[in-house]
């Protein structure tokens, strides 16, 4: 909890501000009393019985401040309650991971004296931010003071506004000490360790721990490869007789890391007391629109939109649009060819150093193409997904990774799969190889590290350098703090860092046995990546709200999609050696069937290992098994006094 500044609430008691509530600056003020009373009324009246107070400009307040500003806090009891509500797991006093009870809080192990402690900050904001989207309209027909602004029972208050532009934004505050410790054992220091997952756990949350620690995993698995591709690369990167050693390596390292990885994300969710976590109910998304009907789960009043409609609006608009992307990615390959075609004619006419290097030109003028194209089809992708108008944000998102890693992974692989199997160049496949791997990541270094640094700066000079003072210097007032957290970039999410790293995993499994130094720049660029995204985090970016996440989520059978068409891929490959061609001289249909029943082989043994490797590690499934068989005998033992009790 963050001690060192409060602010005093409108009854007079002091709490510790944990969340930012900003207004447009014009909003009306019977609206901004209406949405404060909310705020701080009783549950039982329908309140998130909230601590709330506007934020008093500081002594460099300026009339261009916006007044609208407000800080969220609550009542120790009432995070305790709030983390009942959210189904927060800690660790019970025999060491098991039990769902928090308030009535029961002095059994769990961490819980001394009042408590204090016990939540984590970042915990204390997510409940906050849970409170505050669950704050319903009772029986106003609209937002008081904007007669269009309709309302419903049942409807989110905070999303109505959001959606509507009223509130700006709402997020969570940095802790100075704790972003300083943080930074100190996570980038400041270039060291050969292992990242502090469980400090970044407590500050950002399960699922920002969850994509370092899958990041920290990758980089590690990718060292055998590493060490075999360097030799591999100085003594026999011409011999393509023996890259079918390292596409075999490639086929069974490609199943077992991903496996090894479920069972260690297992490890490290039980750990944070997310893995038999319950998924909370999922309200709709904020820019959900329809007919206003009544929920049958619920009850509540809220919109419905016909399945048929939406079903239709992606067979008949959002596939064609895809399919005509991935024919605009096609064309441009084949200007790609062409222009290679042309700087091998102007070689092999006058082969100079010059010459030379005009043959990695074509190369990494289509490596930026494919950047600009990812990067414009992925706002396209977000517009067509939101006018679809999915109910759920993480139906909404399923759909959005579809449509992104269909088009990602065409554009990026199509030119390599085409010189393979159709040119069959194995010269030119490990050229386009190298200088797409090594153009991309150039690239998302400029993008994902140097550019949002620089824009920060560009945008508020006056207020980096604050930034600079606050995170590192003496500590500004709470006013100040706010007006420089407000002005930093937003924080997007997992999505990009995900996608760049199921690019990267299908740049090493797929092709890296013709090049095999793939996997050692993907160390390099994960290792960058690591300090780079966490200097983003801790400086750049505002601080997110923590999200509860048990493992990776779609992203994981995304990386395992990858891993069958690795498969695929590198048995065709050994089927290309003039070594394994050799063996059937006579019969190009037996080599064929032979390629062809060795990867069914291959795709069978991997589906087994996925059952004969467990995905949680048996210690923890019994710890779960005894969680479960101990509420099931507390259930049987109150239902058999209430029996009791009326019978009496």
């Amino acid at each position: 909890m963050q001690k060192s500044l409060s602010v005093y609430d409108s009854d007079g008691s002091t709490f510790a501000p944990l969340v930012v509530i900003e207004l447009v600056s014009e909003t009306k003020e019977e609206a901004i009393a209406w949405l404060l009373n909310r705020v701080r009324d009783k549950q039982q009246d329908g309140g998130a019985e909230l601590l709330v107070e506007q934020l008093t400009p500081g002594a460099q307040g300026t009339e261009k401040d916006n007044p609208n500003v407000y800080v969220v806090g609550a009542s120790w009891q009432r995070l305790l309650y709030g983390a009942e509500d959210v189904g927060l797991f800690k660790e019970f006093n025999d060491g098991s991971m039990r769902g928090f009870t308030y009535a029961n809080k002095h059994n769990f192990k961490e819980f001394q004296g009042d408590g204090d402690g016990f939540l984590s900050m970042a915990e204390c904001q997510y409940i906050i931010k849970h409170e505050l989207d669950n704050l319903r309209a009772k029986d106003e027909a609209h937002v008081p003071g904007y007669p269009k602004m309709k309302l419903y029972p049942g409807k989110s208050v905070i999303r109505r506004m959001q959606s509507k532009g009223i509130l700006v934004q709402v997020f969570p505050l940095h802790e100075k000490e704790e972003l300083k410790r943080l930074s100190f054992s996570w980038f400041k220091k270039i060291k050969l360790s292992f990242q502090p997952l469980d400090d970044i756990r407590h500050y950002f949350g399960e699922g920002m721990a969850l994509y370092f620690g899958f990041l920290e995993y990758f980089t590690l698995a990718l060292i055998p490869m590493a060490l075999i591709g360097i030799p591999y690369y100085l003594f026999d990167w011409e011999d393509y007789d023996k890259f079918t050693v390292f596409a075999g390596f490639n086929l069974v390292w490609c199943t077992v890391i991903l496996e090894l990885w479920k069972r260690l994300s297992a490890s490290l969710a039980y750990g944070w007391g997310t893995l038999s976590r319950k998924k909370a109910f999922e309200e709709p998304r904020p820019g959900f629109h329809g007919v206003l009907g009544v929920n049958p789960v619920t009850g509540r009043a809220e919109p419905l939109y016909s399945n048929a409609k939406r079903q239709l609006r992606i067979y008949l608009v959002s596939v064609p649009f895809v399919l005509l992307c991935l024919y605009l990615s096609l064309y441009v390959m084949m200007i790609y060819f062409d222009m290679e075609g042309w700087a091998l004619m102007i070689h092999d006419e006058e082969p100079t150093f010059w010459t030379g290097l005009l043959l990695f030109i074509p190369s990494i003028i289509y490596a930026v193409v494919i950047e600009i194209m990812n990067l414009i089809y992925r706002y396209a992708a977000e517009f067509l997904t939101g006018w679809e108008n999915h109910r759920l944000e993480s139906t909404f998102q399923n759909h959005l990774v579809l449509k992104v890693l269909v088009f990602n992974f065409f554009n990026c692989f199509a030119s390599l799969f085409y010189i393979a199997f159709v040119m069959q160049d194995m010269v030119l496949l490990r050229q386009s190889l190298a200088t797409l791997l090594i153009t991309s990541q150039i690239l998302n270094q400029i993008m994902e590290a140097f550019l949002p640094y620089w824009l920060q700066r560009r945008r508020n000079k006056k207020a980096h350098k604050r930034m600079i003072k606050t995170m590192e210097d003496k500590e500004l007032p709470l006013s100040e703090q706010v007006k420089l957290e407000a002005d930093m970039s937003t924080y997007l999410g997992t999505f990009d860092d995900y996608l760049e790293l199921f690019l990267l995993f299908g740049y090493v499994s797929l092709f890296s046995c013709v090049y095999p130094l793939a996997a050692v720049l993907v160390v390099l660029n994960n290792v960058t990546e690591v300090y780079s995204d966490a200097f983003k985090m801790c400086k750049v970016f505002k601080r997110p709200f923590s999200e509860p996440a048990a493992n990776i989520g779609v992203w994981q059978l995304a990386f395992e999609a990858m891993s069958v068409i690795a498969v695929v891929t590198n048995c065709a490959l050994i089927g290309m050696s003039p070594k394994v061609k050799s063996y059937f001289p006579e019969s190009e249909t037996q080599l064929i069937l032979w390629v062809v029943g060795f990867e069914h082989f291959l795709l069978a043994s991997k589906f087994i290992l996925t059952f004969v490797i467990p995905d949680v590690p048996k210690h923890i499934q019994i710890k779960l098994s005894r969680l479960e068989f101990e509420s099931l005998e507390a259930l049987k033992k109150r239902m058999f006094i209430t029996l009791h009790v009326a019978q009496k």
